[in-house]
């Protein structure tokens, strides 16, 4: 990343699976500038199946002639998540501060397959938080890529980057879209039979006011919070009771989710004769809190009768101890629920 080592330059292009990023890779392969695909995975982004090419079904970027690299946010996003340096979105996503993040790895992983530059498919204006002028000149500088990040959709817009300015690309064959329509780019996707359908993006959980609740709980609760942990909170109806987790199944999927990660110390709990959810106890769990969940586990059960058994158990699918208990009413339950 410190000098063009390849004739045409080589562009690693940050690809989330949406519509953007694939027409910024577009616009350079018709430039005859070879792309290398990356994508980052993380238990917060909800944009698979973005878009679907109902015509072939193939891998768009696959069709571009596009390899794309996989790579998983860590545990060290978690401390971007609780303490960003330029705020919050709507609710507990770190827009900028991800945004950097995310381009510090992807320029390490440039200097390590040996390609020139970076570019996204951010457009001016799409996102309020992240994607007006000002915030892309702040991710630009704190990501040491000021002059070597470039944004094809909008850079008719922006300042020339280094590799224009040199003419290593052709800038008046790259764009100046400005704002959330994205009929610009469909049209161009449709007229290079890439695709024909776009299917709007899910976006970040961070976003969601209920998960957004979660994961505060989730980082006030944990010393050490990892990604696998944070997993876990997409799964169940969420309560936190004097300082234990229950959660409390919704499903088949989910109840067998649960058990999975139940892990060495936390009880697994269920209604004894009558069908209902698995229930997973984590964390201080005391006399209190079993009879709490217990309550909870019955109240989403098929339960008729307002007093019902559970059976529950820390052992691996054992489940060999019994209570007796109310089922938890509405009024009862919210305020613990999350």
């Amino acid at each position: 990343m410190n000098g063009i080592k390849n004739d045409p330059p080589i562009g690693l292009g940050l690809i989330s699976g949406g519509l953007d990023s694939l027409i910024a890779c577009l616009v350079l392969k018709l430039q005859n500038i070879e792309v290398i695909g990356l994508n980052f995975k993380s238990p917060f982004c909800i944009c698979d199946k973005a878009y679907q090419n109902a015509e072939c079904g193939l891998n768009l970027y696959d069709k571009l002639g596009i390899k794309t690299y996989f790579l998983q946010k860590e545990d060290d996003y978690l401390e971007v998540i609780k303490n960003p340096k330029f705020g919050y979105g709507k609710n507990l996503n770190p827009c900028i501060d991800c945004r950097i993040y995310i381009l510090k790895k992807a320029k390490l992983f440039a200097e390590k397959i040996n390609v020139d530059f970076i570019f996204t498919g951010e457009v001016i204006d799409q996102r309020p938080k992240s994607q007006n002028l000002k915030a892309l000149r702040i991710i630009e500088e704190e990501s040491n890529l000021k002059g070597k990040l470039l944004r094809p959709l909008s850079a008719l817009m922006l300042k020339p980057t280094i590799l224009e300015e040199k003419g290593l690309i052709d800038r008046s064959r790259l764009l100046g879209i400005k704002g959330r329509s994205r009929k610009k780019q469909l049209e161009l996707a449709r007229t290079h039979g890439i695709l024909n359908e776009y299917n709007a993006c899910g976006g970040c959980l961070l976003t969601e006011k209920e998960f957004a609740n979660r994961m505060r709980d989730y980082l006030k609760f944990n010393n050490k919070p990892t990604m696998d942990g944070v997993s876990l909170l997409k799964y169940g109806r969420h309560f936190r009771f004097n300082g234990a987790k229950i959660i409390v199944g919704r499903n088949e999927l989910e109840n067998n989710f649960l058990v999975h990660l139940k892990g060495s110390n936390g009880i697994i709990m269920e209604a004894s004769n009558v069908k209902g959810p698995i229930t997973l106890i984590q964390g201080n769990i005391d006399a209190t809190v079993i009879k709490i969940a217990a309550r909870l586990t019955l109240r989403y059960s098929d339960a008729i009768k307002p007093q019902g058994e559970v059976k529950y158990g820390r052992g691996s699918n054992i489940l060999n101890e019994y209570l007796t208990v109310e089922k938890a009413t509405q009024e009862f339950l919210t305020p613990y629920l999350l």
